[in-house]
């Protein structure tokens, strides 16, 4: 049966800003579907963002939401969840937002391993604020503020996450939608900080400078480019030039912060009341 996804929304916000071919729509969209089918209640659920075309999502979304300052999602959604480990916290964020004025938050908060749940929409860019160079804008290609061609290596964000000792960590498409939403869901069940890697079109701002300029042609481009995880640990360094791993690229369980946090705060207690 087809969700009903206006009961998970503030429709009198509708119609949405996003330019015509972008893909933060479907997005939104993958995140309702995995929330209906774990069967968060939306009392108990908060959706923090920060700044960009992705931290526009939450205002459209009928949750407790919480739009906060460029880069300070993962800060505020830190407290939020230190404050009540009960709430189930989504963080909606950007290439940009999280891993350049964000970056500190990003890998603190995957070390520390909390009990939050990332969705990072990546375009490649700064969209909304002109189109400049995102850490993640690949080399080469062009952005207001690289008109030449940007000559900086571009962020691995999954595997940033990785390293710093996320629980889980999944990439995909906008174009491989159905896969999308599974690891979204999963990353929902899972225990510690996780974070689920989505690439979107961004005509627009990075399509139009770049030879893209319509979301049908990103949509194919992400098909094009991408690779399963399995099949690029058989490739060549210089086969995978530009490709898109998709995949869960971690899965694995560490002690979530705020429950260890409690019991020493716990044990402490306990040892001073004898």
């Amino acid at each position: 049966m087809l969700l009903d996804y206006s009961k998970y929304l503030r429709n009198d916000r509708l119609p949405h800003i996003w330019c015509p071919g972008c893909g933060a729509g479907i997005i939104l969209k993958s995140i309702l579907r995995a929330i209906d089918k774990v069967g968060w209640k939306k009392d108990d659920t908060v959706i923090v963002s920060g700044i960009g075309c992705s931290s526009r999502a939450p205002g459209y979304m009928d949750f407790n939401t919480l739009h906060t300052t460029h880069g300070r999602a993962l800060a505020f959604a830190t407290g939020i969840k230190m404050y009540n480990p009960k709430l189930n916290v989504i963080v909606i964020t950007g290439d940009g937002d999280a891993t350049a004025i964000g970056g500190n938050h990003f890998i603190h908060a995957s070390r520390r391993n909390i009990n939050l749940n990332v969705i990072l929409f990546n375009n490649y860019i700064y969209g909304m604020t002109g189109g400049q160079c995102s850490p993640t804008t690949p080399a080469g290609k062009f952005a207001t503020t690289s008109p030449y061609g940007n000559i900086d290596p571009n962020f691995n964000i999954s595997g940033l996450a990785a390293a710093a000792g996320a629980s889980f960590v999944a990439k995909s498409t906008t174009y491989q939608i159905f896969q999308t939403d599974k690891y979204i869901e999963k990353s929902f069940l899972k225990d510690g900080f996780s974070l689920v890697e989505v690439m979107f079109a961004c005509p627009t701002s990075y399509g139009r400078r770049n030879k893209i300029p319509d979301g049908v042609g990103m949509m194919e481009f992400f098909k094009d480019n991408s690779v399963p995880a399995a099949k690029a640990k058989e490739m060549k360094e210089e086969e995978l030039k530009d490709k898109i791993v998709t995949g869960i690229l971690v899965d694995r369980d560490y002690p979530e912060y705020t429950r260890e946090y409690r019991e020493k705060i716990i044990s402490r207690a306990q040892q001073g009341q004898k």
